[in-house]
């Protein structure tokens, strides 16, 4: 049975209204959630930050850090340590300060200190793991500090040592350092995509 118009009231009218435009930014919201398909292709624009040197140099699989873009072993044989930090006498932030050291090319940021072994994105030869291997370590609650895909988001967003790949400052040569392949903000736009697609890795090992 049709309802005429004129029969509806005023309030009667502003409700419907109001129904008609929560039930369309829905269907939108849903038509915009991405799909796995998506994701993954967001993902592997992550993955080309992760394994550029400015990240994959303190995301290593052995005792000490890399330097440089050809990621050989760093000055002065440092070494990782227990928490990540160096040792007696060779403490990371002994030589690495809150900001990078324009003058003399030594690069700093907040707790400057190695990924733990479990964010390793190498292997002992080092080469990087494959897409599917690093996706797994980045997703696993157990290795990753217990961080979901929200968390994730915010750390790509905000951790200071992740925005430092963008800003990494000189070498001691006075030349810029390189930074990642692809923008800071098109890194985090990718994160979101890969979140909202629900964290998809690749097949593989």
């Amino acid at each position: 049975m049709l309802v005429s118009h004129r029969l509806l009231s005023p309030s009667l009218l502003v409700v419907l209204v109001v129904l008609l435009a929560c039930v369309g930014l829905t269907t939108r919201a849903n038509n915009e959630v991405a799909n796995p398909a998506d994701g993954l292709a967001a993902w592997q624009q992550i993955y080309s930050v992760m394994i550029s040197p400015r990240c994959i140099n303190c995301h290593t699989a052995t005792n000490y850090p890399q330097q440089g873009d050809d990621r050989h072993r760093h000055f002065a044989n440092v070494i990782r340590g227990q928490d990540g930090r160096g040792v007696p006498a060779l403490h990371c932030i002994g030589c690495h300060q809150e900001v990078n050291a324009e003058s003399t090319g030594v690069p700093g940021g907040p707790d400057w200190h190695l990924a733990p072994l479990s964010m390793r994105w190498q292997d002992m030869n080092d080469r990087p793991l494959s897409s599917a291997a690093v996706c797994r370590s980045v997703t696993d609650r157990t290795k990753n500090e217990n961080m979901d895909g929200r968390a994730l988001l915010t750390h790509h967003q905000e951790a200071a040592l992740v925005l430092w790949a963008w800003h990494p400052g000189r070498r001691p040569d006075g030349t810029t350092r390189t930074s990642p392949p692809i923008s800071h903000e098109a890194f985090v736009n990718a994160t979101r995509t890969w979140v909202e697609a629900g964290t998809p890795c690749p097949r593989g090992k």
